[in-house]
C-alpha cells in the first residue's frame, strides 16, 4: 500500500487513474478545483496546486508517488515545480502527450521523431502551446539536475463523459447533434486515417500500472490500448449508438488550427508493445472503443 498524489486529477484522466490505483490497493489524494466527495482511501483536496500549497502539503504528508496532470504552456511555468516534486516522492509521472510525435513511418513508437525536432514552420514553433510545450517540458526534465525518478506518459486522445472526441468535435457536440437531429461535418481527409483515440478508462489503467515500476524510471510510454480504428469506423459507432449523422467533406481549416494540421491529419496507428510489457497488462484487460462510448453515454443518461 502506497500513498499517491494526483495533481489536477479531478478530470477525465485523473478519475480513472484514481479508480485503478484504488483497485491496486493504494491510498489516493487528489488536488483539484472541483467539489467531489471523499470515499475510503480517496481524499479530494480542493485547491490550486501552487508551489506554496505543495510545500505545505508535503510538510504534513509523505507521498510515495505523484502523478502530475497539469498542462504547462511554457517550460518556465513548470520549472519551479520540478525539483520540489522529484524530491518529495520516489516516483513522479509527468503527463505529456502522443501529440508530440511527428508524421512518420508507422506504427508510432516511443522512438518516433517528435515535432519539436523536425518541424521548421516558424509560426507553429512560436505559437503552438500544447504539443511543443509538452516536448519542451520533457526536454527540460531530462536535462535537469533534479533526481531522475520520473516517467513520461504520452496518452492518445482519451474520451469520457466530459469529452466525446471525434476528430475536430469535442465536448458534447456529437450527442447534442444527435438530440437535435443535426448533421455534423467531418473532414474527409481523416476518414481512413487511424485515430489516436482511446477510452479514458483504458488510459487511466495504463498510467496507474506504470507507477512504482523501477524499470519505468527515466522512460517514456505511449499510453494506448491500441484499438487502431479509423476515424470513419469510430464515426460509424457514434452513428449506430446515437443516431447522429455525418457529412464527410474536404477540410478547409485555418493554418493555426494546429491540432488538425499537426495531429488529426496524421495517421496515428500505435504500437503499444512497450507499455504492455511495462504494466503486464494484456489486450483483454481493456474495453473496446464501442464499449467505452456506451459506458460514457450511460453516464450522461443518453438514450437514442
Amino acid at each position: 500500500m502506497k500513498n499517491v498524489l494526483l495533481i489536477a486529477g479531478g478530470g477525465t484522466l485523473g478519475t480513472y487513474t484514481a479508480k485503478e490505483l484504488l483497485r491496486l490497493g493504494h491510498n489516493v489524494d487528489v488536488i483539484c478545483l472541483e467539489d467531489k466527495e471523499n470515499s475510503p482511501k480517496l481524499t479530494y483536496l480542493k485547491a490550486n496546486a501552487t508551489v506554496d500549497y505543495l510545500h505545505k502539503l508535503f510538510e504534513k504528508k509523505h507521498y510515495d508517488g505523484i502523478i502530475n496532470f497539469i498542462h504547462y504552456k511554457e517550460v518556465s511555468d513548470y520549472e519551479p515545480y520540478h525539483e520540489l516534486l522529484t524530491t518529495s516522492c520516489e516516483h513522479l509521472i509527468f503527463l505529456s502527450s502522443y501529440r508530440i510525435y511527428a508524421k512518420s513511418k508507422h506504427p508510432v513508437t516511443e522512438e518516433s521523431p517528435i515535432l519539436l525536432d523536425v518541424i521548421k514552420d516558424k509560426d507553429f514553433l512560436e505559437k503552438e502551446k500544447y504539443s511543443l510545450s509538452k516536448a519542451r517540458c520533457e526536454r527540460f526534465i531530462r536535462n535537469s539536475s533534479a533526481p531522475k525518478n520520473w516517467t513520461f506518459v504520452r496518452p492518445v486522445i482519451s474520451f469520457s463523459d466530459r469529452r466525446l472526441d471525434l476528430i475536430m468535435h469535442t465536448g458534447h457536440q456529437v450527442i447534442d447533434a444527435a438530440k437535435n437531429g443535426e448533421t455534423l461535418t467531418l473532414p474527409l481527409e481523416a476518414k481512413n486515417l487511424t485515430a489516436g483515440l482511446d477510452w479514458s478508462g483504458n488510459t487511466g489503467k495504463l498510467i496507474a500500472n506504470l507507477l512504482f515500476k523501477k524499470e519505468c524510471i527515466g522512460e517514456a510510454y505511449t499510453i494506448s490500448s491500441a484499438p487502431n480504428m479509423t476515424w470513419g469506423q469510430i464515426g460509424d459507432i457514434y452513428s449506430r449508438l446515437t443516431g447522429v449523422t455525418f457529412k464527410w467533406e474536404p477540410a478547409d481549416y485555418p493554418r493555426e488550427l494546429w491540432h488538425w494540421h499537426f495531429d488529426r491529419a496524421y495517421d496515428r496507428k500505435v504500437d503499444n508493445t512497450k507499455v504492455l510489457k511495462a504494466t503486464g497488462l494484456k489486450p483483454e484487460d481493456f474495453k473496446s472503443i464501442e464499449d467505452g462510448i456506451k459506458i460514457e453515454l450511460e453516464k450522461l443518461n443518453f438514450s437514442k
